[in-house]
C-alpha cells in the first residue's frame, strides 16, 4: 500500500488476499483424493474429471503442484468485465473480486481465457470504480455515505480518509462557528 505509516489503519492488500483465499472455487482435479478434513472444513473427494468446490488456498496449492485446473468464476471473463466498466453505478461483483482475480491471474493465468485482456480490463475497472468512489465522497454528508457494492479492497483504501473526513464534518456540524484549527 502506498500510504504513509500514520494512515495505515487498515488491513494490507496481502492480508485481504489471505482472507479471500477462504472463498470456494471450482476446480477440475487431475488426481484422486479422498475427503480431507481441515480446520476450515472438509473438502473432497476429488475425482477427475468431475468438478469440485474447494477453498482458493487449496486450489492454488494443487495448481502449483500441477494437480488441478482452476475453473474461472463466471464474473472473471472479458464479456462480463467489459459490461462492468461501462455501468454508471458500482456493479454487483463479488465483495472480494479484486483479491480473487489478482491471486488467480498470478497463479492460474493459463487456466483463464484471454488472461492479458482480463488483466487490462481489471485495471480499467479499478480506475472507473476509483472515480466513482471519489464522486461519491464529494457528496459526503455528516450523517451517512451510500456507496453500495464497494468491494473490500476499495473500502480498505478509502477507510482512513473517510474516518478523518467524517470526524471533521461531524465537528463542523456540531459547532459551525469553531475555527478549523480547533477541530
Amino acid at each position: 500500500m502506498s500510504l504513509p505509516q500514520m494512515l495505515r489503519n487498515s488491513v494490507t492488500p496481502p492480508e485481504l488476499e489471505l482472507i479471500a483465499s477462504q472463498e470456494l472455487i471450482e476446480i477440475i482435479p487431475l488426481i484422486s483424493m479422498e475427503r480431507t478434513a481441515f480446520i476450515s472444513g472438509a473438502y473432497g473427494p476429488l475425482r477427475p474429471p468431475n468438478k469440485a468446490k474447494i477453498p482458493i488456498w487449496m486450489a492454488l496449492n494443487l495448481k502449483l503442484k500441477k494437480k488441478c485446473h482452476i475453473v474461472a468464476p463466471e464474473w472473471l471473463n472479458v464479456e462480463c468485465l467489459n459490461k462492468e466498466t461501462t455501468q454508471p453505478e458500482f456493479s454487483s461483483l463479488p465483495f472480494r473480486f479484486t483479491e480473487i482475480s489478482k491471486v488467480l491471474l498470478d497463479v492460474a493465468s493459463d487456466d483463464l481465457e484471454n488472461s492479458d485482456k482480463i488483466r487490462s480490463l481489471l485495471k480499467d475497472l479499478r480506475e472507473a470504480r476509483q472515480a466513482k468512489s471519489r464522486d461519491g465522497l464529494k457528496q459526503l454528508d455528516h450523517s451517512e455515505l451510500s456507496l453500495p457494492n464497494l468491494c473490500s479492497m476499495e473500502i480498505n483504501e478509502i477507510r482512513p480518509f473517510f474516518v478523518q473526513s467524517m470526524a471533521i464534518l461531524t465537528n463542523l456540524v456540531r459547532d459551525p462557528t469553531a475555527p478549523l484549527g480547533e477541530l
